[in-house]
């Protein structure tokens, strides 16, 4: 279902879902509220009820009571008629105990009842003056105990209502608990339906941006997501065939440079060995000059399919565990002739740190920033090469004493082929590529080299990650 969605469908479904989730919990809350709203005003009614008929029914009693002695000394027809009618009006006091509780306050209504029905035929000359006395006592007693019970039932009710408060309550908060969490799980899986995409597309870019080409870019979720993984995609063939036309071109001029300049560097050398005829001190010099040039190009051609080997290579790696402080001395020690030679002195600073690389790539990346250092030293100064751990990570710095490198030429410092305007007094050899492949095996390893601004020298940083 979610992969015909877009995007914008998933993450609006998703906002959907949620608001579903949590306008349930608060209906089913106001729906409780409600309930127990109407079950209060329901007890506080049958409470006053019963209040007001335990009141009418005391009333009632006293009238009954007036009106049955005041018609046993005048035997008044009315008088009677008159207790009778109380006795009915008491009866709409009655039923209210009736309709309240008729397993308790009902019963004890019956008795009054019998007890009225006792006074009346006390009335009706069927008892006497002691049997009318006793049946209203009882009916008194009856209404003190139908007070009594009241007060009980409305305590009781009340005890009901704090109980039923107290559960709705904790029921209340476990559905929200239960709705917060649903929502927070629902927000999760939308969360992770849209992210997963958009973090294959970042990996993906990032392989590219890399010149990593060998995996396919596919995107699950989202069919519009899905269709930006398919463009990648083609992005990753379109620049397969591009990195092929490139090294094709660069085989191909390599090959076209290299047998004319075979040519040139053989006819060279007849001319300085004088086969075809003695040469002139002029001739000489333009034949040393021809040599000397022809032999620099051979060295750019050279150190162009070198570069353009290391860049193909950099996608290769063969990661091990490695102790960095003895690939270093390593290192080290292949550079001790150079800087001997230029009287030059290493300090060696690496902590005990174990990072997984290619120790090959690596120990070319770090050489080459050695002998740069190096070649850029005057006599008697020192280069030093430390090793540090910051985090997750691993620094490696290399600093000189030479000229430094131009503020100008920061931003390309890096770029294949060039030299900075600052060189060192004591002639060199080198085509600008020590500091591009130095990048293409650290990028290769997730890493970054990076120039870092001082005075009195240069001072180059590589940055690693300690795991891959």
């Amino acid at each position: 279902m979610f992969s015909r969605m877009s995007f914008r469908q998933m993450l609006l479904s998703g906002f959907l879902l949620i608001a579903m989730v949590l306008g349930a919990a608060a209906l089913q809350g106001l729906r409780l509220l409600e309930s127990f709203a109407a079950q209060s005003r329901l007890a506080s009614e049958t409470s006053i009820g019963l209040t007001t008929a335990a009141q009418q029914l005391a009333e009632r009693t006293v009238d009954m009571e007036r009106s049955a002695r005041q018609y046993r000394v005048l035997e008044a027809p009315a008088l009677r008629q008159r207790f009778l009618d109380q006795r009915n009006e008491a009866e709409d006091a009655l039923a209210v105990f009736t309709r309240a509780a008729p397993a308790t306050l009902g019963g004890v209504a019956d008795t009054w009842r019998a007890a009225a029905a006792q006074a009346e035929s006390a009335l009706d000359g069927t008892g006497g003056e002691a049997e009318l006395r006793d049946a209203l006592d009882r009916m008194h007693a009856i209404n003190e105990r139908l007070g009594v019970e009241a007060r009980h039932w409305v305590a009781r009710n009340n005890a009901d209502l704090l109980d039923a408060l107290e559960a709705n309550r904790v029921r209340l908060a476990s559905e929200v608990m239960l709705a917060v969490g649903g929502a927070a799980a629902v927000a999760l899986l939308f969360g992770w339906l849209l992210a997963r995409p958009v973090k294959q597309i970042e990996r993906g870019i990032e392989r590219l941006g890399e010149s990593r080409f060998d995996q396919a870019i596919e995107i699950s979720g989202p069919a519009d997501l899905r269709e930006v993984g398919h463009r990648l995609d083609w992005l990753r063939q379109r620049l397969i065939e591009l990195e092929a036309d490139r090294v094709r071109m660069l085989r191909h001029v390599s090959h076209e440079l290299k047998t004319p300049l075979a040519a040139l560097r053989e006819g060279v050398s007849l001319l300085q060995d004088e086969v075809a005829g003695p040469l002139s001190s002029g001739q000489q010099e333009v034949v040393d000059i021809l040599h000397d040039n022809a032999h620099l190009l051979q060295g750019r051609i050279e150190d162009l399919l070198g570069f353009n080997a290391a860049v193909f290579d950099a996608r290769r790696l063969h990661r091990e565990r490695i102790k960095l402080r003895d690939l270093m001395a390593r290192i080290v020690d292949s550079q001790r002739l150079q800087a001997q030679s230029r009287q030059v002195t290493i300090a060696l600073d690496v902590a005990q740190i174990v990072v997984e690389a290619d120790p090959e790539k690596l120990a070319v990346a770090v050489g080459n920033l050695v002998a740069n250092a190096i070649s850029f030293s005057p006599p008697g100064t020192q280069v030093t090469l430390r090793a540090t751990r910051s985090g997750d990570l691993v620094r490696i710095d290399c600093e000189d004493h030479g000229p430094g490198v131009a503020v100008e030429d920061a931003g390309r410092i890096f770029d294949p082929f060039f030299q900075g305007r600052l060189q060192p007094e004591a002639p060199r050899e080198g085509t600008g590529v020590g500091l591009s492949i130095v990048r293409e095996y650290v990028q290769a390893h997730g890493g970054r080299v990076s120039l870092v601004s001082g005075e009195g020298g240069a001072h180059f940083r590589i940055e690693l990650p300690l795991t891959a």
